[in-house]
């Protein structure tokens, strides 16, 4: 396994580890790095490991027991890290509502844009001392080369992805109400989540590619007579996760 992986994969709700069952040989050739932030009393725990005898770095979002919700991520010292640790692509997991009628559970969706609708996070390694040096273009908020190698990648091993979207970041905790996902439909958002932002910019910030995968577990409030339940969602990301790991798998071939 390579000493110095320069590719990172963060995982979502559900996604607590790169293997879905490590194996003794897995569990032999990973291992953890503490990397200290400017951002975080404590340390940022990394894990080194290897996917399709190729070496990555993985960071769960949440917590190892999904202990952290989505605004009280730390996401400034993960991304900071990350950087740190000599990554400079970053392919990331999140578990997302479906909103365009298409994007059923169990789809896997790889968005080109996103509108953030959250507030409080902090959203900027910048101060505002640099002025007009702290304003990054955003006109894309996704890698174009990351996305292409996750779309690539589905076609080689036979999964069906959504090959476009526009992911709505929300605040969360809670789930959306049917009001406000009729606004975000209205918005021209096709799936909504909690994780997307500020992660995306602050990778954008340090200079790192960044794209997304997302697996839709439920359909936004009101769009489905049946009430949404955490048991259905679990159910749901059981069997996509698998799908998620063979996507990723595929996709770090063609980028090292």
């Amino acid at each position: 396994m390579s000493t110095t992986p320069d590719i990172a994969i963060i995982g979502g709700s559900g996604f607590y580890q790169l293997h879905s069952e490590p194996t003794v040989s897995s569990a032999d050739k990973s291992r953890v790095q503490e990397i200290a932030t400017p951002y975080a009393d404590e340390s940022i725990r990394l894990t080194q490991d290897e996917l399709n005898e190729h070496g990555v770095y993985f960071i769960p979002r949440h917590g190892r027991g999904h202990e952290i919700p989505p605004h009280k991520i730390n996401y400034r010292a993960n991304i900071w890290a990350l950087r740190q640790a000599g990554v400079n692509k970053i392919l990331a997991v999140n578990a997302v509502g479906g909103i365009h009628p298409d994007m059923q559970a169990g789809s896997l969706v790889i968005p080109d844009q996103l509108i953030d609708y959250t507030w409080g996070r902090e959203h900027s390694f910048f101060d505002g001392l640099d002025s007009l040096h702290d304003h990054v273009d955003f006109t894309f908020p996704y890698d174009a080369e990351l996305r292409e190698s996750l779309i690539q990648s589905a076609s080689t091993v036979n999964l069906s992805v959504f090959p476009q979207a526009c992911f709505g970041c929300t605040q969360g905790p809670r789930l959306e109400t049917a009001a406000e996902i009729r606004k975000l439909k209205q918005d021209g958002c096709d799936v909504v989540g909690m994780t997307g932002m500020p992660e995306a910019v602050l990778a954008r910030e340090l200079g790192i590619a960044y794209a997304a995968i997302t697996l839709v577990v439920n359909p936004g409030a009101g769009l489905s007579d049946e009430i949404i339940t955490i048991e259905k969602i679990k159910n749901v990301l059981s069997a996509g996760l698998q799908d998620v790991r063979v996507l990723l798998a595929e996709a770090i071939k063609l980028l090292v």
